[in-house]
């Protein structure tokens, strides 16, 4: 049973339907393996919870104004 995992930011519940249906079919499309087999997990992270380049993604955005 082929598994995607994708941290990101909240979403609503229209946008999860459609990652996981992209994600699904396209993965499906590159493996060849039937897309009923593949499982995907959404898990919502917060800024203040990831790191990247060595900062907190919170304070990152507030760098850049967002």
């Amino acid at each position: 049973m082929p598994t995607i995992f994708f941290y990101g930011p909240e979403l609503s519940s229209d946008k999860k339907r459609d990652l996981i249906k992209s994600f699904t079919d396209k993965a499906s499309e590159l493996t060849g393996i039937n897309a009923s087999a593949f499982v995907v997990y959404l898990q919502e992270t917060d800024a203040d919870e990831v790191g990247v380049g060595g900062k907190l993604l919170a304070d990152r955005f507030k760098d850049q104004g967002e």
